[in-house]
């Protein structure tokens, strides 16, 4: 999957080991997303569920400094019979909920206009650094339909149920400094330190015990699907995951030894 070539919306690039930066690759079209995106998209991050290898983080993005990705492709849908239409949105599905059932860490960085699809591809990942000149919106409602990657689900969970509804219901667009405020974006920064930003953040994780990484994902995904005991089990059986690791040895032995670890993934 990594030594793929031939993605035909996307362009994935291993930075790093263990690190991939996933870009929409439409910049004439503001990223649009069309079928072949879609397909990329669960194509790319479907075998992540599973089986993510030496994978240990993921960066999302928009190539260009206009947008992240303007959302679906009107113009691909322009005359599309009401099967047709169903058959593409069950492939739009199919993507985004690769991107949140990954179990890696992915990082939205939003580094311009993330409308419709796009901001919901956005709210599939485990958080969001968004450029001070970014812009989001959920235009659906304008347009006739509603969304359906999960951003009636996935923005209530990030802003509240009362501002969520304010704004699927108007779909107006709303600035990366109110993301931040009402807790959907967890940092702003100015365009050009964006990528630096999340690059260091993504580091960050990448350097820490692959396993604990994933379990911990795993935990607080599941957990926040369950009421509080049941959550709590589920914590207990991630944390159970990490004992008979050589990473957890590995992490004891380098508190001991007074250095950094070095984490294998295993």
């Amino acid at each position: 999957m990594m030594r793929r070539t031939e993605w035909r919306r996307l362009a994935v690039e291993e930075a790093e080991p263990g690190l991939l930066i996933v870009r929409f690759n439409r910049p004439e079209a503001r990223n649009a997303i069309d079928t072949a995106t879609m397909e990329d998209l669960r194509d790319l991050f479907g075998p992540l569920s599973f089986t993510p290898g030496d994978l240990r983080c993921v960066v999302l993005t928009g190539t260009g400094d206009k947008a992240f990705s303007a959302g679906g492709d009107l113009k691909e849908r322009q005359g599309m019979s009401d099967e047709a239409w169903r058959l593409q949105h069950a492939i739009a599905e199919e993507s985004a909920y690769a991107v949140l059932n990954a179990s890696v860490p992915v990082i939205a960085a939003v580094n311009g206009a993330a409308f419709g699809g796009g901001c919901e591809l956005a709210l599939c990942c485990d958080f969001i650094l968004a450029a001070r000149t970014a812009t989001f919106a959920l235009p659906e409602v304008t347009r006739g339909i509603m969304p359906g990657g999960g951003g009636t689900q996935n923005l209530p969970r990030a802003v509240g149920e009362r501002r969520a509804k304010e704004l699927l219901l108007t779909g107006r667009p709303f600035t990366a400094e109110e993301a931040q405020r009402w807790g959907m974006v967890n940092e702003v920064c100015e365009p050009e330190a964006l990528m630096p930003r999340v690059m260091e953040t993504a580091r960050t994780i990448c350097a820490n015990a692959p396993v604990s990484v994933r379990q911990i994902k795993k935990a607080v995904h599941q957990g926040l699907q369950a009421d509080l005991t049941t959550g709590l089990l589920l914590e207990v059986q991630a944390y159970e995951r990490t004992i008979p690791t050589e990473d957890r040895r590995e992490g004891v032995r380098a508190f001991n030894e007074r250095r950094r670890p070095v984490f294998q993934g295993r």
